[in-house]
This record gives C-alpha cells, sequence and structure tokens, in this order.
C-alpha cells in the first residue's frame, strides 16, 4: 500500500505540475495577445509612409511633395497669411489631408518649415490663363506679408513660371506657356547657375516651335531646383512631418 499511495501521490503531484505549465502558457498567451490588440488600436491609421514598400503608396506619397503650383512666404504665422488669403470657412488639418485633394477644399495652407510657409491648391492662379491675376495675388500678399516667392511647372505642356516679390515690388519674375508672358527684372544667381532660359518678349515673334528644347523643357525640370535656392523645394519635405503636422485648409472668399 505504502508504494501504491507513493505512486498516486506522484502522479497527482506531475499533474499539478502540467497543469501549472500549461496555465502558464495560456496567460502568457492571452497577455501578448492583448498587448499586440492594443497596440494596433493604438496606432494611426496607415500612410503612405508607413507602407513604403507599396509602389502605389509611394506612388500617391511622392505626387504630393511635386505640386505643380506653389507659394512660398517669409513667414511664421500661418493665421497670418490664411487672413491674407481671405480663406473661407478654414478648417486645421494634417498636410496628408491638405494635399490629398479630397473634399471642397481650395487652398492648403501649411506649417512652418524652414522658415517658410507653403501654400498649394487649385485656388491659386495660372499664368499661362491670367498673369494678371498671379501679378495681382503676388503685389498685394507680399505688401502684407513680406517676401513671397510663385512657382509653376507644367512638365506636360512644358509652361513654367517663377517669381519673387517682396513689400509690394516684384524682384524677378518669369513666365513661360509657349511664349514668353512675362519678364521681368534681372535674372537671379540661382537662374545661372542652372541655366534656366529666358527669353524677351520680341524673341516670340520669330517662331519658336512649342514643344522644342528652347520651349522650356528644361527650365520645368528645374524648377524645383530653383525653389530649393530661392526658399524651399517641396520634394525635400521629411515625409514625417507630411504625417504628423497640421495646417489650414479653406476657400478664397474671392477671386484673384
Amino acid at each position: 500500500m505504502g508504494n501504491l499511495d507513493h505512486n498516486v501521490i506522484t502522479t497527482m503531484l506531475l499533474s499539478m505540475l502540467c497543469f501549472v505549465i500549461i496555465m502558464g502558457v495560456f496567460l502568457v498567451y492571452l497577455i501578448l495577445r492583448w498587448q499586440h490588440q492594443r497596440n494596433q488600436l493604438a496606432s494611426p491609421i496607415p500612410s503612405p509612409r508607413t507602407n513604403s514598400g507599396s509602389a502605389e503608396s509611394a506612388h500617391f506619397l511622392i505626387g504630393l511633395k511635386r505640386p505643380s503650383c506653389w507659394l512660398a512666404i517669409k513667414h511664421r504665422d500661418v493665421l497670418a497669411v490664411q487672413s491674407a488669403l481671405a480663406l473661407h470657412n478654414p478648417k486645421p488639418c494634417s498636410w496628408l489631408e491638405g494635399l490629398s485633394g479630397e473634399g471642397e477644399q481650395k487652398l492648403f495652407v501649411s506649417p512652418p518649415v524652414f522658415g517658410w510657409i507653403l501654400v498649394m491648391g487649385p485656388a491659386l492662379p495660372d499664368p499661362s490663363d491670367d498673369v494678371d491675376a498671379c501679378f495681382r495675388l503676388l503685389m498685394e500678399l507680399s505688401r502684407r506679408l513680406g517676401q513671397v516667392q510663385f512657382f509653376s511647372a507644367n512638365g506636360m505642356l512644358n509652361q513654367h513660371a517663377w517669381v519673387q516679390a517682396e513689400s509690394g515690388h516684384i524682384v524677378r519674375g518669369y513666365a513661360w506657356a509657349g511664349q514668353t508672358l512675362w519678364n521681368q527684372g534681372d535674372r537671379t544667381q540661382a537662374e545661372r547657375d542652372l541655366k534656366m532660359k529666358c527669353y524677351e518678349y520680341a524673341e516670340l515673334a520669330d517662331g519658336l516651335e512649342f514643344g522644342s528644347a528652347k520651349s522650356g523643357v528644361d527650365n520645368s525640370e528645374k524648377v524645383h531646383l530653383l525653389a530649393a535656392r530661392w526658399s524651399v523645394d517641396p520634394e525635400t519635405i521629411d515625409e514625417g512631418l507630411l504625417e504628423r503636422q497640421w495646417g489650414i485648409v479653406g476657400e478664397p472668399s474671392r477671386r484673384f
């Protein structure tokens, strides 16, 4: 009987030990699963940057950082820029939301980047449609805000423009859309360094062919490089800022 009792006790102890081990493993599994679910709930909605391995997401992010038209304003007060643009129904929004083109937004005013505020959106005037509207906007903004720059680059049509305005004066302005629409002020050192081609109004009468090298293909490809030298190139903005920082989006209450 003694041996039998000893065997029974040993079996029971082993059974209890196995039970404790199994329960321990099960509890560890539950804890790990709970932590995983909590991290998923706490994580932000996946953005193009978090899915950088996806070609579609990569192209989306690159597209956001390559606007065809934008302003660079030497200022740190987003509300002052909003007021100067007379934005209607302004709302705070992230870079990604502001640049995605969703909803009824017309202009996105970015948070300051290296001391510059960028303004992008379809409400900005296109020099190829109305160069005078572009001139009026820059004159008005520069009178109120100081130093304002305008950049435009349409790679498909080889149309481009770049302008520097300060305190209500045009320092440098050039716009091309099959012909020279605007050529004001002396070429800057950055334009000369980048070998950007600028033509006088009179040169157009000689019949430069649209789409030829002289019509500005090289210029369109160099607008972002010029922006980097004058102020800020949107393509160089850290992707982390696009996800974390917020600006303002709204519609101008008046046309330029």
